[in-house]
């Protein structure tokens, strides 16, 4: 009896693939290659699986293409780059990889914070061009972590990991906004109260965002809310590009009207806006939140054993639809 035909369609753990291939013929792209739509609708042709990434586009038009697909499954807790609608309508299974990545994300949203409140970038680049002659008593004086307001927009998972974070490790006051409001003994856990997302933007001293991207998400924060911001406040993206008005947010930057901004995601991504360069209070980094290898490992891992569980015992472990 054959073994079903699987597509990994990005670079991934050699381990991942000998998991794989006990089960599974596998067609990997161990080149790191990146396919056009259409390219990747032609290596999807005779195969019934694909192991996605949450890069890749999957909707009708090329679920129409590749009628012989029974499943994608992203190693990424995301999954905007399905269309679960299109992919429900033609019989197949989208699944993600939760429960893989919260405490290494909230792990680098502190990170994040930290760098930004401390003006880490800003004062590293100041020090590589030699510009570090004396001391000075205000020299890269930043915001203060500990004792200070956290404002986490998005309370699930891993919002609730980072209010742990904050309230425990730091003594933060935090507060949150979210699209309902949290059961009393889940915000005693957190130590958090809930708020609305004006009096958040007015009263934090750190924004923290770690909301779903959607339509309705998108530009959480634009002008307007980055005009309720205090002057002295710093706002970190931990989510997913388009969350942020990344014009608006340069502009605010460059004429100081938040001090500063910490982003591991951007619109358009891995294109990030030109006015984000050049502002110095800013740290940005590539989309690394979730990037350990334990971390990395358990995510691939999630999406092996969805593909196994669909296959081989009639379900995935995760699926979506």
């Amino acid at each position: 009896m054959s073994k079903p035909r699987i597509l990994v369609t990005r670079a991934i753990f050699p381990e991942t693939l000998v998991k794989l291939a006990e089960h599974f013929e596998v067609e990997s792209n161990q080149a790191d290659d990146i396919w056009t739509k259409h390219e990747l609708m032609a290596k999807l042709q005779g195969n019934v699986g694909a192991f996605t990434f949450g890069l890749e586009r999957i909707d009708a038009e090329l679920l129409a293409a590749c009628p012989q697909l029974k499943i994608c499954t992203n190693m990424t807790v995301g999954y905007n780059n399905f269309d679960l609608p299109a992919m429900t309508a033609a019989g197949v299974i989208g699944t993600n990889a939760p429960d893989t990545l919260t405490e290494t994300t909230a792990d680098f949203g502190f990170a994040l914070l930290m760098a930004t409140a401390r003006r880490v970038t800003e004062s590293e680049h100041f020090l590589r061009a030699g510009k570090w002659k004396s001391w000075r008593f205000d020299m890269f004086a930043g915001s203060e972590v500990h004792g200070s307001t956290l404002g986490i927009i998005g309370m699930g998972k891993i919002g609730q990991a980072i209010a742990k974070r904050g309230a425990f490790g730091f003594g933060m006051k935090v507060i949150y906004n979210n699209r309902s409001r949290l059961e009393v003994a889940t915000e005693t856990a957190c130590q958090a109260r809930y708020v609305s997302k004006t009096e958040l933007l007015q009263t934090a001293d750190h924004v923290m965002l770690v909301v779903p991207y959607s339509a309705e998400s998108h530009h959480t924060i634009g002008a307007a809310e980055l005009a309720l911001m205090k002057p002295t406040a710093n706002l970190i993206n931990l989510a997913r590009g388009g969350i942020v008005d990344d014009a608006a947010l340069a502009a605010a930057l460059n004429r100081r009207q938040i001090a500063a901004a910490g982003l591991d995601v951007f619109e358009g991504e891995p294109s990030v806006h030109p006015d984000l360069f050049n502002v110095p209070n800013i740290v940005l980094t590539p989309h690394i939140a979730s990037s350990t290898v334990p971390t990395r490992m358990a995510m691939a891992n999630k999406a092996v054993d969805n593909l196994v569980g669909f296959f081989l015992n009639g379900k995935a472990v995760s699926a979506l639809n």
